[in-house]
């Protein structure tokens, strides 16, 4: 047993849960992305006159999707210049997205481990930036669906995504598992029906998300090998 910020949550590394479905967060779970958006804030910011923010202030608003990340780089009092902003940051991003954004250490090895089973991403980001990321670390095919939100509507914690990828791939609920970092992740999952699985080393705040108890808790990715066995092999 292991003390994570205000519960205690085993590890249950000696006896693995058979699941068919690993569904992963992208920001904070499979990237780390945070200086290529904090660069693009600021040359966004820069284009538009405003003053430049610390890298730290920037990564705090990262998670709930591009356009409060906008909404509050620019700030209260510069709102008329919004939609300028998400204009001016979409061509900096997709420019800079992979400038120095690359999977975690660990990643890689969580990918060869599930090579042969059904994974997925459902995540706040945009699903142009998402596809360019994948593309350009070549790790496209390592996923059968790539869910984003089609409107605000749809951003985690809703459920929404995560009901269209068990659908799509005809896996019931408690057969799949969320992996992500933040509470919007693990209180997606727990409307969804599915396990929440939450890391330690992504961007979210760790005694937020144990306050919500998720069923399961690993501090590096390759912990992921030992929690769970996946029955399913891709067809």
């Amino acid at each position: 047993m292991e003390d994570i910020g205000q519960y205690t949550i085993a590890h249950q590394h000696r006896s693995q849960t058979d699941i068919q479905l690993l569904i992963f967060d992208f920001d904070g779970t499979l990237i780390d992305s945070k200086v290529d958006i904090a660069t693009s804030v600021n040359l966004t910011l820069t284009e538009l006159g405003l003053p430049c923010r610390s890298p730290e202030e920037i990564f705090s608003f990262v998670g709930d999707g591009v356009k409060r990340l906008l909404r509050l780089s620019v700030g209260e009092d510069n709102l008329t210049l919004y939609e300028q902003a998400l204009r001016a940051f979409r061509g900096h991003y997709i420019a800079h997205c992979v400038d120095t954004t690359k999977f975690y250490p660990g990643i890689d090895a969580v990918m060869h481990h599930f090579s042969d089973h059904v994974k997925a991403i459902a995540t706040n980001k945009s699903l142009d930036y998402t596809l360019r990321i994948l593309e350009g670390l070549g790790r496209r095919d390592d996923f059968a669906v790539v869910e984003c939100p089609q409107d605000s509507t749809e951003l985690k914690p809703d459920p929404a995504m995560l009901l269209k990828i068990l659908h799509t791939l005809d896996v019931q609920p408690e057969q799949a598992v969320l992996i992500g970092d933040s509470t919007n992740d693990v209180r997606a999952a727990q409307a969804a029906g599915v396990k929440a699985c939450a890391v330690g080393y992504g961007y979210g705040n760790r005694d937020k998300v144990a306050a919500l108890k998720p069923d399961f808790f690993c501090e590096r990715p390759e912990e992921l090998m030992a929690l769970f066995r996946l029955s399913i092999p891709l067809k």
